[in-house]
């Protein structure tokens, strides 16, 4: 019997009990399907995350602030008058300790520091349409890490660090609220900021709107570029009050533009905790991010896997009673000359399209079904995140959960297989 042989009656025989062959595809059907999803959805927070990454960094940003004062194994560090300064508001990423003057130079002495910029929290109150004295004034804030990278922006350009002109990404929801048409409009317009300065007293200043950013999971606010920042934090700096700030943006020197090398990252971070600073990249500030996410869809993966295990055992059981069925046929084709190896890759490849059809079938079930929960969660709970596709269906990704399925069938598979291999043809052939 030619293989091409072997495959055609490996498939007819299939579904020769059509109802015990159904429950068993159903089985598979049941664990591609929920493999499927949870593959999907892996690919699609992820990839929204690294496009969220990619617009924030360009991989050679580092934040910088103090290292904790409280070790291991010394206890809390003695107060030094001299030393760091205290924010009086603990936050998550320095602890309400703040950098020096004296810090931020050692930062500019490092081996591969390019530029290192400290990064000061402005407080703006409002931001209206400039020139007009009756219109309704918005609430807004101030994105502290606008110089980190760039926005991920709906219109326009990203901010000129540079410029003495005072320059303003708008998030995408004001640009209806200040009575622009659409994003595009607001490009190039003025805008009038109102703060509070150190002595209490009001005031106000204009800038121009360069670009309107849609909004991310990562990022909120608006984008502001130094000139405009240094102004507001000028004048709500309290006289006498020593120069801090609670962290700042090391830029690491890239080697002909290439990008920058986790050595080359390894050895600044290395510099810098020799200083008592902790430096971290955007995609470590995310790792925490990423692991949550990568563990709740390694959870439900888990029960995935469980559904195949129980539907290899559906395999198993299939096959036996398949062989137990066609006792006498197999003792015949081996009294006819078909060897071993013949009739185990019979009942093999019975297993594997058995593996096939359930697969795929669930693997397409479960792109018909995610593809339409994913549009609706789009238009609605997920509408605040532009560009998220929540479940992302990857070919390579869909085609690596049917190969595995397939594998675990010809494994479950393999030892009714292996029993009617190594059937004695005399003792089948008298088989009642």
């Amino acid at each position: 019997m030619k293989a091409s042989d072997v495959v055609r009656e490996a498939t007819k025989n299939a579904f020769r009990s059509k109802l015990r062959t159904t429950l068993t595809v159903l089985s598979l059907f049941v664990g591609a399907f929920t493999l499927t999803l949870t593959t999907a959805l892996g690919a699609g927070v992820n990839d929204y995350v690294e496009r969220q990454v990619a617009t924030l960094s360009t991989g050679d940003i580092l934040l910088v602030s103090p290292a904790s004062s409280v070790g291991p194994d010394d206890g809390p560090a003695e107060w030094d008058p001299s030393g760091r300064q205290q924010s009086g508001v603990a936050s998550p990423l320095t602890g309400g300790t703040l950098l020096n003057r004296g810090e931020i130079d050692a930062m500019r002495g490092i081996d591969g520091v390019r530029k290192v910029e400290a990064i000061t929290q402005v407080t703006v109150d409002w931001v209206a349409p400039a020139g007009s004295a009756d219109v309704a004034r918005y609430e807004l804030d101030i994105n502290p890490t606008s110089s980190i990278g760039q926005s991920d922006l709906a219109s326009g350009r990203q901010l000129d660090q540079d410029s003495v002109e005072n320059e303003l990404v708008l998030p995408e929801e004001y640009v209806g609220a200040l009575g622009f048409a659409d994003a595009e409009a607001a490009l190039g317009q003025t805008v009038t900021v109102g703060y509070t300065d150190s002595g209490q007293e009001p005031r106000t200043l204009d800038a121009v709107v360069v670009g309107v950013a849609r909004e991310s999971l990562f990022t909120a606010g608006a984008g502001a570029n130094s000139a405009l920042t240094e102004e507001i934090a000028n004048s709500q700096a309290v006289r006498g009050q020593p120069e801090a700030w609670p962290v700042a943006v090391l830029t690491m020197s890239t080697d002909g533009g290439e990008a920058v090398s986790d050595d080359a990252t390894q050895r600044v971070k290395d510099d810098l905790a020799e200083a008592g600073l902790t430096g971290q990249t955007i995609e470590d500030q995310l790792g925490v991010v990423q692991t949550v996410i990568n563990g709740i869809i390694g959870v439900l993966s888990a029960f995935a896997v469980v559904a195949l295990i129980a539907a290899s055992f559906g395999i198993v059981n299939t096959l036996l009673m398949s062989v137990q069925e066609r006792t006498r046929e197999i003792g015949l084709m081996k009294a006819m000359g078909m060897s071993g190896g013949r009739v185990f890759a019979l009942f093999s490849i019975e297993a594997v399209v058995i593996g096939l059809l359930g697969s795929v079938l669930g693997a397409l079930a479960a792109i018909g079904v995610g593809s339409a929960i994913a549009a609706a969660a789009g238009e609605t709970v997920l509408s605040a995140l532009p560009g998220l596709h929540v479940l992302l269906f990857e070919p390579t990704n869909v085609i690596a959960v049917i190969l595995v399925i397939m594998v675990i069938a010809f494994v479950s598979g393999a030892l009714p297989a292996r029993r009617a291999a190594r059937q004695d043809p005399i003792e089948s052939l008298r088989y009642e």
